[in-house]
């Protein structure tokens, strides 16, 4: 009897050996199957990172490019900024040597190619927005815009503009020089 049990089992492993075998065919199978997916995933990993390594760097030369320009420009401002001054003013320039070329000038056609000349600086301040800072007497004391360089007594209200001794001038909201003035001492 035990050897007809030995038998039977031994049947029974022979059963299961090759189901194991099955078994264990399927999972070399999987992981045969599934090596080249992993492979194939790094490789597409890999081809992602470079593609994202080049998008930086273009991205990077890029900034790069777009801070050099901005520098560029920024000097360029700099370096020309007085052009357009520079422009309103050689009329000046020419119109003071043709004055001085004159040979017989009489004091009448001094005065008028002053005057002409003094036009022409005025419209080369206006087109540059160069205004002049002039206080009228009794105006109220700017600090921003008057300089005070003496107080005196005076009949009208204290910190107040008493005489002008040179007008000021602002470039847009910028004070170039201040007016300087004379103001009311206090009573």
């Amino acid at each position: 009897m035990q050897d007809q049990e030995n038998k039977e089992m031994s049947n029974e492993q022979d059963v299961q050996a090759p189901g194991a075998d099955i078994n264990d065919g399927a999972t070399a199978g999987a992981a045969q199957a599934g090596t080249p997916g992993l492979e194939e995933q790094l490789s597409a990993t890999e081809a992602k990172l470079a593609e994202m390594h080049d998008a930086f760097m273009r991205a990077k030369a890029d900034a790069e490019n777009i801070r050099r320009r901005a520098q560029e420009d920024v000097s360029k401002a700099h370096k020309f900024a007085i052009e357009s001054f520079a422009e309103a003013m050689v009329p000046v320039r020419d119109s003071l040597e043709m004055a001085l070329k004159v040979e017989a000038p009489t004091v009448e056609s001094i005065k008028e190619g002053v005057e002409m000349t003094l036009k022409q600086l005025t419209s080369a301040f206006e087109k540059n927005r160069l205004v002049e800072v002039l206080p009228q007497v009794g105006d109220k004391l700017d600090p921003n815009k008057h300089q005070a360089v003496a107080v005196v007594p005076a009949e009208q209200e204290a910190n107040t503009v008493v005489t002008v001794l040179q007008k000021g001038y602002m470039i847009a909201d910028r004070l170039l020089r201040p007016a300087i003035v004379t103001a009311a001492a206090p009573k």
